[in-house]
C-alpha cells in the first residue's frame, strides 16, 4: 500500500502532466484557461459562455436575471483515492464586464480515480450573494451563501420565476473518465493576471 508521501506525489505528478496537456493541446475553450492574461482569460470566458448557453437555454434565462456570473472555462480534477482539482482563469462578469478574476482550488479523499476536465458558471442572484464574493479574501463553496447545482432535468424546469436561491451553479464540457462531480468545499480566490 503507499504510503502517503507517495500517494501525493503521484497526485502531483498526475496534475502536472494533466496541466501540461491542457496549456499545450488546446480546447475549444481557448486552451489557456488554466494560465495567461486577462484578454485570454476574458476570450476563454467568452468561448465558455458561449457553449454553455448552447447546451443548457436555462442557464441563459439564469443570465438574464443575475446581478453577477463567476465563470471557470475549465477546471482540471485529478486524483486516486486522494483528489485534486484546480482552475486559474475564472472571470466574474457583472453587466457583460469583467470585474474580477478568480482561481478555484479543491481537494477530496474517498473512492475515486481518474481525470476529468470540465467547467462551471455561478450565477449570483442577489446583490447579497455578488457582496459576500466580493468582500471575501476566500469564498469556500458550501459556506456562505447557499448554492444549488442546475443539472439536467432541473435545467428543463428552472425558470426565472422559480429561481429564488442565492447563487446557481451549472457544470459543462465534462470530458474525461472520473466518478463524483461536485463543487462542494471549492476555494475560490481572487487573482491579478497581467
Amino acid at each position: 500500500m503507499l504510503n502517503k508521501n507517495r500517494l501525493a506525489i503521484l497526485l502531483i505528478s498526475l496534475l502536472v502532466l494533466v496541466g501540461c496537456q491542457a496549456a499545450g493541446g488546446g480546447s475549444s475553450m481557448g486552451g489557456s484557461a488554466l494560465s495567461g492574461t486577462a484578454a485570454e482569460i476574458d476570450r476563454d470566458v467568452d468561448f465558455a459562455l458561449q457553449d454553455l448557453y448552447e447546451s443548457t437555454p436555462a442557464a441563459r434565462s439564469l443570465a438574464k436575471k443575475a446581478k453577477g456570473i463567476l465563470v471557470f472555462p475549465r477546471i482540471v480534477k485529478a486524483g486516486f483515492m486522494v483528489g485534486a482539482q484546480y482552475g486559474r482563469g475564472g472571470a466574474l462578469r457583472v453587466r457583460g464586464r469583467t470585474t474580477g478574476y478568480y482561481n478555484s482550488v479543491a481537494a477530496s479523499y474517498g473512492m475515486q480515480a481518474g481525470v476529468q476536465a470540465f467547467g462551471y458558471a455561478l450565477f449570483f442572484m442577489n446583490d447579497a450573494a455578488l457582496d459576500y464574493l466580493n468582500r471575501s479574501e476566500g469564498w469556500e463553496i458550501g459556506m456562505g451563501p447557499s448554492i444549488v447545482v442546475v443539472d439536467a432535468g432541473m435545467a428543463k424546469t428552472l425558470t426565472t420565476t422559480t429561481a429564488k436561491d442565492n447563487v446557481y451553479a451549472c457544470i459543462f464540457g465534462q470530458k474525461g473518465l472520473m466518478a463524483g462531480m461536485g463543487l462542494q468545499g471549492s476555494k475560490i480566490t481572487r487573482i491579478y493576471p497581467e
